[in-house]
Order: structure tokens, then sequence, then C-alpha cells
């Protein structure tokens, strides 16, 4: 959910500075977590200059579905612990 949230972050700061001259656009870099899993995200700055407007309109789409997938897990993992405790009971 934090790299679907930092995307669009970055996706806006590219939109938002597409025209401005020199501003080279930044780009996530995710990478999987060996231990206890998960993802980091870091924000780096492309080196050339010039933003995909066609990509940063696809990228925000994207980033929801994967946001709201990643809050369907956490809410169906709650819920099934729930049940658990109940059935312990």
């Amino acid at each position: 959910m934090g790299v679907a949230q930092t995307r669009l972050a970055v996706s806006a700061h590219n939109v938002a500075n597409a025209q401005t001259g020199g501003c080279a656009p930044l780009a996530v870099q995710v990478e999987g977590l060996p231990q206890g899993g998960g993802v980091r995200a870091t924000v780096q700055r492309l080196p050339e200059p010039g933003v995909d407007l066609a990509a940063e309109m696809v990228n925000p789409k994207v980033d929801a579905h994967a946001f709201g997938a990643n809050l369907r897990v956490f809410q169906t993992a709650d819920q099934m612990l729930g049940q658990l405790l109940d059935v312990r009971r």
C-alpha cells in the first residue's frame, strides 16, 4: 500500500512539473525485502528530462487498483482472524 502511495505521489510530481524546463522526472524503484517479506520503494531522479504523460495518466489507475487489492487482503486477514478467535471461545 505504501508503494502505491509513493507511486501516486511521484506521478503527481511528474505531471505537475512536465512543463518545467530542465526538470528531470522522478521514478519509483521497488525492491523485495528478503526478511519478513514486503517491498520497499525508493524514489530516484531520472537522468533525462521529459515526462511520458501517457504513462503518467495510466500509472495512477494501476496504483489505485493495487492499493485497493492490498486493502482487501488486509480486510480478509482481519476477518479470518476474527473468525478464528470466535471459534476458539
